[in-house]
């Protein structure tokens, strides 16, 4: 004992004698010199030595003003160290991922301009599935270093610019590289000083309040003598969903630079341009929190899309660029499946799958991944093997012994994900770890799925904070927690959350589907689709070294398919949410209703339910792909089933939205679609819609957009007038309009409204080339405004279509025949015109009375049929109607013909069919027009409408109320007319177009007894 005290007391004095800290380094001119020397000490644990470089006492700043020497060798500092901060980067996890230069790996994004004026609030994956078409999209990508130019159609200087994108897309990757671009010469060289801050950084900020100039001296002290009112830099904030503290706009002003303020007030005031204006801001965000910034401080929105189908596959090479073979095997396979091409359109999805796919197909294993569930099982066995070669310095090729290595730790991390998600929190510091037991110093596995927030040297940063590499792997190690407490029977924990405790596999499911339904905002989706994937026989195999044990899940799984088809068909549910339970089935490999979505696409239904629309529109869009055609004829929509279908409209060139029945509602819905920089529509029928004045008062903001791509417009049969007219020039005239092609026929324009188009036509800014206004009521004077307004601007239109109007005299007819005009094509058949080259093609026919109904009566030489209450004495015939009131005519007709029949009673059908129009079986497939076989027209004194394979369109009731019908077959041009005949005019009802592969006879349905019809003599 004597002995230890004489040593400690020889140490003692050694240390006495020696000097520990020494320096004879000065620090001139100004400079700051830190050089902490440690002599003659022994020193037997750590060594930690805390360095302020934030001035005690702050000079005045921006009251000395430096030379030009002094202010190129501070941006020389000031670059210097964005460069070593920024060149590097690593994939997943800093601790864990080998650092590698950014210029190396850097795959370029699509960035765009954002559709404005949207609240995103849904789960992101919705969101990167939405957006996940880019590389189809014929929108003009943004670059990086040109974020704050000008884009062609915007006439504002750019200061402000906010850019979204969910987690994991490349927000933070991007900054890093526009300032690197920046510190290497390459780009925005006007700018003479950049700084960026990160929100998860300005969190942890516990001073209560600062001024600007001390928040940046504190992150870039090397720049506290510049005065930055007299420079242009840039403010870059990263990450505002990650800020934890409310901003406080509209509140305190604060305009001085040196005036302190709480950091809220502060950043606010930034933004808002009180404090220093000439500044450029860009602030990146997830959608969400996107909204927390008023739109009128905001010059420009930006949208990071990740990855497109040409990315993602230069991911994987550049990946893998020493092994080509490997990374064409990986696009192949993310190309077979769904669920995995959209999500690697998220670069961190990539790398997992990346991570996951080069050792699976490296070793040829047989089960690939197809599904998230199993891919992230996957990714958690290869991640456990990971850190064990790390610390342990071997692979364990037996899943076994890694997982009881580690099991422990791999459920508290699943635990504490759990709980995190269920408060809503992505962001943790050290004592929420504690809380759940896990010792994030010394577990060495939580490195390989959490990324640490390194603290700064920053005096007002007191505290690290961490999240998951990305919210996907939280909300998979979440799932795995419940399924393992599910497993092991120990449910009571979990009761906070369910609020039942449930006993069979399909009760657990029941209540995760209820429990993800309760939030808009989708944060239990991907947790949902984890838990019931991880349900499936393969995959608890897979785990089964992590559960309690394996349990047998078939029979559950066949309830829990059918309760969610049952919930999808009967729930009014948001689109996002029918989306997820369509995602649930293909985890539980049940695609029964996918199946039953595309039959309907491929026959067409009567009417599709809200639900159905949204599974509609995720089976037509699939990533990367443009429908060329999408015809709603064949389908009734609601309101909110086109808001659903909106998807499919937007990436279709071709829209037929003919007679589907629009409102005033639907009007806004088609003309977002029509504002949205991606859509792709080129063509757009909206015809028989009577959209009247107001419908198309909405239907003009969107096309009025510079993101309008419409060549096409056809707003035939839709109770247009003059009004309408005065909307519809604003939009020819406009900057932004690319219409070439516009149908008006059948609008009551009268000379009114012409007059006022013939304002748009005149104007050489209208590049208008197929103007279609037959039957409009046009008279001379509106024929005298259209030669007049084609001779001020003859340029472009090259088709004019007047036909069945009332020109008057031979003079007006002449001036648009002029050949000083550029007309190619020009109808402009008069009513007595039109009438007179009919009577070329008259055909008379003649009723066939093997195939009347017994309740019809034929008669005037097999001129009439008439209904009749009591049963006609007609033989049996194979040709006969049964069980339905119609009747054929005996000549099929295959060339250009008229005819004319007169109707009077109730309410007829007529129409033509082909002869093989089935006789005596379901009523669909007899009825005129209720199946693919037929084409007709209903008349009776309150409704005129057309019919063909159970699709119907209202027609207006002609004025002069005639119950007489014409009826004009090209049937080689596969058209089919039919027309209202009175005495002095002819008034085009409807046209059917089709591709015609029979020959047509001439049809008749009669509804109700003293009903009739009468063949007309023309001839």
């Amino acid at each position: 004992m004597k002995k230890s005290q004489h040593m400690a007391e020889m140490l003692e004095k050694e240390h006495t004698k020696a000097s520990p800290f020494q320096s004879t380094i000065k620090a001139e001119t100004g400079n700051n010199v830190v050089a902490p020397h440690a002599n003659n000490c022994s020193i037997g644990r750590d060594f930690n030595t805390t360095v302020n470089i934030y001035p005690v006492n702050p000079r005045p700043f921006g009251r000395r003003e430096i030379c030009a020497d002094d202010l190129q060798e501070t941006q020389r500092q000031h670059k210097f160290k964005l460069k070593m901060k920024y060149q590097n980067i690593s994939e997943g996890c800093a601790r864990r991922g080998k650092s590698v230069l950014l210029s190396s790996v850097y795959t370029k994004l699509c960035i765009t301009e954002s559709d404005s004026g949207k609240i995103n609030d849904e789960h992101e994956v919705w969101q990167n599935q939405a957006t996940s078409r880019a590389e189809a999209s014929q929108e003009t990508w943004i670059s990086i270093n040109k974020i704050f130019k000008q884009l062609p159609h915007q006439q504002k200087f750019i200061r402000t610019v906010l850019t979204k994108g969910i987690a994991g897309i490349g927000k933070t990757v991007s900054v890093q590289k526009f300032i690197l671009n920046w510190v290497e010469g390459k780009a925005n060289q006007d700018v003479s000083f950049i700084f960026l801050f990160s929100f998860r950084e300005l969190s942890a900020i516990t001073m209560k309040e600062l001024s600007l100039m001390d928040l940046v001296c504190s992150f870039y002290p090397e720049i506290q003598y510049v005065k930055l009112e007299a420079y242009k830099v840039l403010f870059i904030f990263d990450g505002l969903d990650e800020y934890q503290c409310p901003l406080k706009f509209f509140s305190k002003r604060c305009a001085s630079i040196t005036d302190c303020e709480p950091l809220g007030v502060l950043l606010s005031n930034l933004i808002e341009r009180n404090l220093l204006p000439s500044a450029l801001l860009w602030i990146t965000s997830r959608p969400a929190a996107a909204n927390d910034i008023p739109p009128e401080f905001v010059d420009q929105v930006t949208e990071i899309r990740g990855f497109n189908d040409h990315q993602k596959e230069e991911y994987f090479k550049k990946k893998f660029r020493k092994k080509e073979n490997l990374a064409n095997r990986i696009i192949a396979h993310v190309k077979s499946s769904r669920s995995l091409h959209i999500m690697c359109h998220i670069p961190v999805f990539c790398w997992i799958s990346a991570a996951v796919f080069e050792q699976m197909l490296t070793e040829d294993d047989e089960e690939i991944p197809s599904t998230l569930t199993q891919m992230y099982s996957r990714f958690l066995l290869i991640q456990i093997n990971i850190k064990n070669k790390k610390y342990h310095g071997d692979i364990e090729r037996n899943i076994t012994k890694v997982l009881k290595r580690d099991k422990d730790v791999v459920m508290k991390l699943a635990e504490f994900a759990f709980q995190q998600l269920e408060k809503g929190r992505i962001m943790f510091c050290k004592d929420d770890f504690s809380e759940c037991g896990v010792d994030v110093f010394n577990t060495a596995l939580y490195s390989v799925f959490c990324t640490e927030i390194f603290k700064e040297d920053v005096a007002f940063i007191e505290e690290k904070f961490y999240c998951f590499v990305h919210l996907t792997i939280q909300e998979y190690l979440a799932a795995l927690h419940v399924f393992h407490l599910f497993v092991g029977k120990k449910m009571d924990s979990l009761f906070f959350f369910f609020k039942v405790k449930p006993r069979a596999l399909h009760g657990l499911h029941k209540c995760a589907v209820d429990k993800a339904l309760e939030y808009e905002d989708g944060r239990f989706d991907l947790f949902l689709r984890f838990l019931l994937g991880m349900s499936l026989d393969t995959n608890q195999q897979l785990l089964k070294d992590l559960l309690p044990s394996v349990i047998s899940s078939s029979e559950s799984i066949k309830k829990t398919t059918q309760y969610i088809i049952k919930v999808l068909k009967k729930r009014a549910l948001s689109p996002e949410r029918c989306i997820n339970l369509l995602h649930c089935l293909v985890e539980l490999n049940d695609h029964s209703l996918l199946e039953e979505i595309q039959k309907s696409k491929d026959t067409g239904s009567t009417k599709l339910t809200e639900t159905q629309c949204t599974a509609l529109s995720y089976v037509l869009t699939m990533p990367g792909e443009v429908i060329d055609i999408f015809d709603l004829q064949r389908w009734k929509v609601s309101e909110e089933g086109l808001r659903r279908l909106a998807p499919v409209i937007k990436y279709s060139r071709k829209a037929w939205l003919e007679n589907c029945h629009l409102t005033v509602k639907s009007c806004e819905t088609v003309a977002s679609i029509l504002q949205s920089a991606n859509s792709h529509l080129t063509e757009l029928n909206l015809s028989h819609n009577d959209l009247g004045d107001l419908g198309l008062e909405k239907l003009c903001v969107g096309l009025k957009s510079p993101n309008c791509k419409l060549e096409s417009l056809d707003l035939s049969f839709n109770k247009l007038n003059a009004s309408g007219m005065k909307l519809l020039s604003d939009v020819l005239i406009g900057p932004h309009c690319k219409l070439q092609s516009l149908d008006l026929s059948n609008n009551d324009l009268e000379d009114s409204g012409v007059n006022v188009l013939c304002q748009a036509l005149s104007n050489h800014q209208c590049k208008l080339k197929t103007l279609r206004l037959s039957d409009c009521r046009i008279c001379e004077e509106g024929f005298s405004s259209l030669a007049s307004a084609l001779r001020s601007n003859p340029t472009y239109l090259e088709q004019l279509d007047l036909h069945n109007n009332r020109p008057g005299g031979p003079g007006v007819i002449n001036a648009l025949k002029d050949n000083s005009l550029n007309l190619k094509d020009f109808i402009i058949d008069s009513v007595e015109e039109l009438r007179s080259n009919l009577q070329e093609f008259v055909f008379e026919p003649m009723l066939d009375p093997n195939t009347a109904n017994k309740y019809l009566s034929i008669t005037q030489k097999n001129r009439k049929v008439t209904r009749k209450r009591k049963r006609e004495e007609y033989p049996n015939h194979s040709e006969r109607f049964y069980r339905c009131n119609q009747v054929l005519c005996g000549e099929g007709l295959t060339a250009i013909c008229y005819w004319e029949a007169e109707w009077s009673g109730t309410a007829v059908y007529i129409g033509m069919a082909y002869r093989g129009i089935c006789r005596n079986g379901a009523l669909d497939a007899m009825r005129l027009g209720d199946n693919d076989k037929s084409w007709s027209l209903f008349c009776s004194a309150e409704r005129f409408s057309a019919h063909h394979n159970k699709t119907s369109s209202d027609i207006p009731i002609p004025q002069s109320r005639s119950c007489r019908v014409g009826v004009y077959l090209d049937w080689a041009a596969g058209t089919l007319s039919f027309y209202s005949v009175s005495s002095d005019t002819l008034t085009h009802l409807y046209t059917f177009h089709s591709t015609f592969s029979e020959p047509l006879y001439p049809a008749f349905r009669l509804l109700s007894p003293n009903t009739s019809c009468f063949l007309c003599h023309l001839k």
